[in-house]
């Protein structure tokens, strides 16, 4: 069986001006007293009245560190012309030993290998190699597809890569190894950035086209543009929503409701206003409970006045479960309203709220099911091992 390669390698991934940085630092240091430096500076854990401030290296080094580990913290932060923070250079100690750019000889002590000195040369062929390791060809592919984009524009496919190629899962982790790779990138000009806006720029659309894409690329591709056409479809959805007939727009609210599990479904056009009024009720623990919905055909934000009208309603019903559905979207003032102590309280469903409810119950939308095919390279792998095996 052929083992999947991983990408994506280094937690905390660095800049590479740090790493070089580093690099000649390191140089006749043992990997004993780097770890040893590691685990002081980790004991530095102050409280939570008087937390260490790691931004001034000149204060807490003197002040928290001893011997060796202070001699080293201190080489860090004047050899880089204070540029590298000794405090957060684990990362790239990582990213050091992964790529193999330091050895320690039988003395166990650090010399930079032929790759390492390669790396402090900018050898365009080791760094495409580390780079295309590190995820960030597909980086620049993603923000090539892009005018400009914030980091949440990029999540999503970013979120897509790492799950097939990677061992990281958690959002966390997720953003945390985008923002690294974008600063990285933003410090090598392949990237600029203008506030939390990123672009691509011509150096970094020159370098992504050296890659070759591959046909997982390809099928990536294909995804991103089922989502492109499955998101024009929503907007599509929500336009037919405010402008349908009044009479079919009550069927279709009636229709999703008793999908949701509401019974005894009774609507009322309101006066004035775009919009329906429902009241059901709905199987809660072992009661039945009554409820006032209100459904508003408003694409822009719904305010505070919709959000008291309903409670209005619901008060001269005697019902105490509320539910307030828009096309767009609510105000701060309404959000906040509809969780104030002592009233009765608001369920908000906005717009693309509503139209995952319309979509997972198939109600004036269908799914259409889309197959790929993908050659399993491991059963192909797995085989000529096997005939191998019997020839031999």
């Amino acid at each position: 069986m052929s083992k999947k390669t991983l990408k994506v390698r280094t937690p905390q991934f660095p800049l590479y001006s740090e790493v070089r940085h580093l690099l000649q630092i390191f140089e006749g240091v043992s990997q004993a007293a780097i770890k040893a430096m590691f685990k002081s500076i980790e004991e530095q854990t102050g409280t939570p009245r008087q937390p260490v401030d790691w931004s001034t290296p000149e204060s807490w080094i003197a002040k928290r560190l001893t011997g060796d580990a202070a001699v080293l913290a201190e080489r860090i932060w004047q050899e880089s012309n204070k540029e590298v923070n000794p405090r957060h250079v684990y990362g790239s100690y990582l990213f050091i030993n992964n790529n193999g750019l330091l050895s320690d000889n039988v003395f166990g002590v650090y010399q930079t290998t032929p790759r390492g000195q390669a790396f402090l040369a900018n050898d365009p062929k080791l760094l495409a190699e580390i780079d295309d390791q590190e995820g960030l060809p597909h980086l620049l592919r993603i923000l090539a597809g892009k005018t400009s984009a914030r980091r949440r524009d990029i999540l999503p496919e970013w979120s897509d890569f790492l799950r097939e190629h990677s061992h990281f899962g958690t959002q966390a982790t997720i953003r945390d190894t985008l923002r690294r790779r974008l600063n990285n990138l933003v410090e090598r000009s392949y990237v600029s950035r203008e506030g939390v806006t990123y672009l691509i720029t011509k150096k970094g659309l020159d370098y992504a086209e050296q890659f070759t894409q591959t046909d997982l690329d390809q099928k990536r591709d294909v995804v991103r543009a089922i989502k492109d056409f499955n998101q024009e479809q929503m907007h599509k959805l929500n336009s037919l929503l405010a402008f349908m007939q009044q009479r079919d727009f009550e069927f279709l609210v009636q229709e999703l409701l008793e999908a949701l599990g509401y019974e005894d479904i009774k609507i009322t056009r309101e006066s004035g206003s775009k919009g329906v009024e429902v009241t059901a009720s709905i199987q809660f623990g072992i009661n039945t409970v009554p409820e006032v919905i209100h459904v508003k055909r408003y694409q822009t934000s719904t305010g505070r006045p919709a959000l008291d009208q309903l409670r209005k309603a619901a008060a001269s019903r005697e019902c105490f479960r509320t539910t307030l559905i828009t096309l767009g979207r609510f105000t701060k003032e309404c959000k906040e309203a509809a969780i104030t102590p002592d009233s009765i309280q608001v369920k908000l469903i906005d717009g693309q709220h509503l139209l995952m409810l319309l979509s997972e119950n198939s109600i004036g939308i269908t799914r259409q099911p889309v197959t790929l095919y993908h050659i399993d390279e491991e059963y192909f792998s797995s085989s000529k091992d096997t005939s191998s095996a019997s020839e031999n």
